[in-house]
Formats: C-alpha cells, structure tokens, sequence
C-alpha cells in the first residue's frame, strides 16, 4: 500500500527501534558452518542496500539470519538518484532499482558501528566466561551473527581505488568481512572496474590497505569481490583468473541484472533504468555462480544472491557452488517469517538428499 522506498525505510527503522520478530530457537544443527574461520549459525544471509547505514544490525540478525551484510557504504554522503528509484513488479516477485548508492557516507556508518561494537563488548565483559581455547571464532564482531561490509565509491570520484582504500581504512575493523562492490548498475563506470587489469590493480591496492593496518591475533577481515550477472565468459574467465592469483577471500555472485528476462520484458515498468532483482534474476545469477565454481575449481568460498524466495532456492545455489547464500527482494515481499521458513525447508533439503552439513553439499551438482 506505500510507496516502496518509504516502506522501505519503514523497515529499517523497525528493524533499528526492535519492531521486529525475534527468533529464540536455535538453527538446526545441519545448518552451521565454519567460514573463513567464523562460525556460521546458518548460511542463509541479508544481502547489501536493505541496511545501506548501518541501522539495524542487531535487529536483523536477531530476525534469524546467520549474516547480515550492510551498505554499499560511499566515503562521502551523496544523495543518489532522483525518486522515484525503486519500482516494485509484483506479479514477478521483482523489483527494479536505480538507488545508485545513497549513502551517509563512511564516518557516520562508522560511528553507529563503533558504538554498537562498544556496547557488546560491555555486555561480553559482563557475562564473559573462560575464554574458548578454539580458532574457530564462534559469530562475529556483531555478536551472534555475522558482519558484512559493502563498498562503494562516491559517483563523482575519479579515483576508485582511493574511495575503495578510504572504506577499508575506516570500516573494516567491524567487519567479519569486507565486499568491494564494483557490480551496481547504478553508477557510471563502476563495472568497467570488473575488467581484469582493472580489478587486479584495484583488488591489490584494497589487499594492501588491508594488510598495512594492524590486527589482532584473529587477523583482518576477509575481502570479497561482488560481480554482474551481465558478463560473458570471457569476463568470467578473467576474474576468476584475478581471484586465484591475489588469492581472493572469496566473490558475491551476483548483483542486479540489466537484462529484463522473459516475462518480466512485457511488464509495463520492465523500461525503467535500472537493476532487476527477485525471482527473474535467479537462473542467470545461478548459471553465473555454476560458471564461476567451475573456473575457479572449488577453491574461494562463494556468496550465492540473486532470486532466493525459499529453502529450495537457497539448496540449489549451494549445490551449484555457494557456501553460503543471501537474498533480500524476496524479504521485502514475504517479511520476517521468510526466515524461519527458509532454514527450515533447507535444513530438510539437506537431510532428504542425505548431506550432513551444509559444506557436504557445497557444489553438489559437479560431483
């Protein structure tokens, strides 16, 4: 009944002030995994542009999910395109969006990160035991669940590198990982940096940021690359080739298309500049990350997002190469009890077809 950007931040407030369902069950067992050396209740995570600010952490990962990735964070406030930018084709369970990174910008994100990073350690130091002897950290720096950070740059700078550097700097010491998003549609030139003498230069300037702060005994956080699904093979083979090279954390596959796939081609909205989203992104987004599994032979975890409405969506992403999985459109249109609803039809997914963890069935169709 409102309009979608205001429904939009609708959420996120609610979200932020604790409006929200809070789950008190545990994830069932099969769920949990170990990544990059983070313990994942469940690898069912938000996806970046829900909580573009930073706002809600606690609320949505209280929702369930065993990770919540915020952003695309700009390191200037900027405004983003004209409104209207978010077009909802609800027939499709789609939307089409042409935010273009609105953002508050990195000190201020920072800020509300710092301050909730301050609080949990306050209420660890409160109820802290004997420390745990093993590597494997249980959750993350946001508590319970995950953190993800997502990066942008600002669409008047003329040096991406340098904005990408500015994020790492300031935010990556909250973050259980860090995502170079160089996918939106909605920023001119952006995905031009997925080319691979572009994204080498780029990802070792942002490995170098990283590397020359100091970090704890937990090391820095890892740092993901998020890709289009609107590249050709050769494109693929490129930054799987990068990825191997530079030895990349891992990559986010993938982002809003610019395509308009049948039937979403017919809708009246379907010329509206922009990002699709939802339903009609899940075959090509999936056929990417089947693409993207096999150049890269198994080695780099991958985030599978794009079209995930159920547990039997999130199940075939994984079994087409993704450790873990993200969705968002499909929340904006099912609301919190999506959540429950996913891990559980997974977790059944899972045991039906005899797996006993999710990792078990990483990549299943290639074996």
């Amino acid at each position: 009944m409102l309009d979608a950007e205001f429904a939009h931040s609708l959420a996120v407030k609610a979200a932020a002030h604790g409006f929200v369902p809070r789950e008190k069950r545990p994830d069932p067992p099969v769920l949990g995994l170990d990544v990059w050396g983070r313990k994942f209740a469940n690898p069912i995570g938000l996806a970046a542009g829900f909580d573009k600010n930073a706002e809600a952490v606690e609320g949505l990962l209280g929702m369930g999910f065993g990770f919540v990735e915020v952003g695309s964070v700009t390191p200037h406030p900027q405004e983003g395109n004209p409104k209207p930018r978010i077009f909802r084709l609800r027939e499709h369970g789609a939307v089409i969006n042409r935010c273009g990174f609105n953002s508050e910008g990195i000190v201020v994100v920072a800020k509300r990160l710092g301050a909730q990073h301050g609080k949990r350690k306050m209420e660890e130091t409160s109820t802290s035991t004997s420390p745990s002897t093993s590597d494997i950290k249980q959750g993350g720096k946001a508590g319970p669940g995950i953190l993800g950070v997502n990066l942008g740059k600002n669409k008047t700078s003329e040096d991406a590198a340098a904005d990408y550097v500015q994020g790492v700097h300031t935010l990556s010491q909250y973050a259980d990982y860090l995502v170079i998003n160089i996918s939106s549609p909605n920023t001119p030139g952006l995905r031009k940096l997925q080319g691979r003498k572009q994204l080498k230069d780029l990802v070792k300037k942002v490995q170098a940021a990283r590397d020359e702060m100091q970090w704890a005994e937990d090391g820095p956080p890892p740092l993901l690359v998020k890709i289009a699904p609107d590249l050709s093979k050769q494109d693929l083979e490129d930054i799987a080739a990068v990825a191997l090279a530079l030895r990349l954390d891992g990559l986010i596959i993938s982002n809003t298309t610019v395509s308009r796939p049948p039937p979403v081609d017919t809708h009246s909205l379907a010329q509206e500049a922009g990002g699709l989203s939802g339903k009609p992104l899940f075959d090509l987004s999936t056929n990417i990350l089947r693409e993207m599994y096999i150049l890269t032979r198994g080695k780099i975890p991958l985030i599978g997002c794009g079209g995930v409405s159920s547990g039997e969506d999130a199940y075939k992403k994984i079994r087409s190469g993704a450790t873990l999985v993200q969705l968002y459109t499909a929340l904006a249109y099912a609301g919190p009890a999506l959540i429950p609803r996913i891990k559980a039809e997974l977790a059944e997914c899972l045991e039906r077809d005899g797996f006993k963890s999710v990792q078990e069935a990483v990549g299943a169709d290639f074996r």
